[in-house]
Formats: structure tokens, C-alpha cells, sequence
């Protein structure tokens, strides 16, 4: 039984998060991981998506995530530890889709993701970051069936959501959740976030910690 099940998940999560977050270990490739022995979430999306930003506020901790200063360059799989004990793990894939990455260095993501996503046993889900302001691209969609064959859960999540008005947002909702529908492996409810505003990310908490079996 989760020692958070008897309170909202909401506030189950925030004190989850509330709790020690802390960097663990930069992975380059999958045997640099630490032992697959807790369960994992994974953030992934394209270049310059928000995925650093998103994952700070996600942990009320402003400097945990932080982006390269070349998008497209970090090519390594960012483990963070949440909960002492450490009940599991965050994992920061490497963007994808940017237009200016050699290709070595596409060739290397896609070799390190492919690992990861179907070596990586404890891999309980992936959110997959969407820009609110540009919505679904052809390379989304890519990154969709590749998940779809490794069998691996998915959600997508909108950031940047303030950056538009409600009534493109909406819009941009209801395109995100038709593609998601039509995907085996995605989970049916997109969320909507902004890192600045603050909005979706207590709903987002209890997502992820969902997806780990906290709130059972």
C-alpha cells in the first residue's frame, strides 16, 4: 500500500516532490545507468521544447535541469533521484528533431533511445513534450511509432501553454488528443503546461508519480 494513498493525489505528489530531487548521474550510454531496480519516467521532445524548464518546476528546484547551451548537442541520458529512500527515477532524454544536428549525432540519439526504450525493464512511462505553439510535428509523430513498437506507455504534454491564447490552445489540445488516440502505446489524456505560469504542473506531479506506483 503507497503511503500516499489515503490523501489527493495532488497533494500526495507535491509532498513527494517536496521532498529530496537530487542529480545523479549523466548516462551516454545504457550501461552507464544506474541498476534497473526502481521504477522510471522519462521526459523526451524536440530541441529547444521547454524539457529543462519543465522539469525544474516540476521539482520546485530551479537549477536541477539545465539546458545546453546548443540545441541538439546533449546526447545523454540525465538520471535524477527522487525520495529518500529513493522511491524512483527521472529520466532527461536527449531532444530530438533538431534541424542543425549532424548526422552522427542523430544517428547516436536514435542508437542511445532505441537502447534505453527496450533494454530499460523498469521504464514505467514516457512524457512526451509537445510546444504548445507549434503542436504536433511529422518528427512527434516519428518519435510516436518508434514508442508504439517498443510497447513503451507514453503521455503527451503541451508546454509553453501560456505563450498562446485559450482558444488556439484548445485547438492545439484537441489536435494533440486526436493523435494520441491513434497511437497503440499513448496514454489518452494530454496535459497542458506552462513552466512559467505554473500552470498543469500539480497535475503533472501526480502523473508522474502515478506512472511510478506512488499513488496506487
Amino acid at each position: 500500500m503507497s503511503r500516499h494513498q489515503e490523501i489527493d493525489p495532488i497533494e500526495a505528489a507535491r509532498r513527494l516532490f517536496a521532498g529530496p530531487v537530487e542529480f545523479r548521474l549523466s548516462a551516454p550510454a545504457l550501461e552507464f545507468l544506474p541498476d534497473p531496480k526502481v521504477p522510471e519516467v522519462a521526459f523526451a521532445g524536440r530541441s529547444n521544447v521547454g524539457k529543462s524548464s519543465l522539469l525544474n518546476a516540476l521539482t520546485g528546484r530551479h537549477g536541477l535541469a539545465r539546458a545546453s547551451t546548443t540545441p541538439g548537442r546533449t546526447q545523454e541520458l540525465n538520471v535524477f533521484d527522487v525520495g529518500a529512500p529513493m522511491r524512483f527515477r527521472l529520466i532527461d532524454m536527449p531532444g530530438y528533431g533538431y534541424a542543425k544536428a549532424p548526422k552522427d549525432v542523430v544517428a547516436r540519439w536514435q542508437a542511445l533511445v532505441f537502447d534505453y526504450l527496450r533494454g530499460r525493464v523498469v521504464l514505467k512511462r514516457v512524457l512526451l513534450l509537445i510546444d504548445a505553439r507549434h503542436g504536433v510535428k511529422p518528427v512527434d509523430n516519428e518519435v510516436m511509432d518508434l514508442l508504439d513498437k517498443a510497447a513503451v506507455s507514453y503521455q503527451l504534454v503541451l508546454t509553453k501553454a501560456d505563450k498562446i491564447k485559450p482558444s488556439e490552445l484548445e485547438k492545439t489540445l484537441a489536435a494533440a488528443d486526436a493523435a494520441a488516440r491513434s497511437h497503440a502505446a499513448a496514454f489518452p489524456q494530454v496535459l497542458a503546461t506552462s513552466s512559467e505560469v505554473g500552470t498543469g504542473i500539480a497535475e503533472l506531479r501526480a502523473a508522474v508519480a502515478a506512472a511510478a506506483g506512488e499513488l496506487v
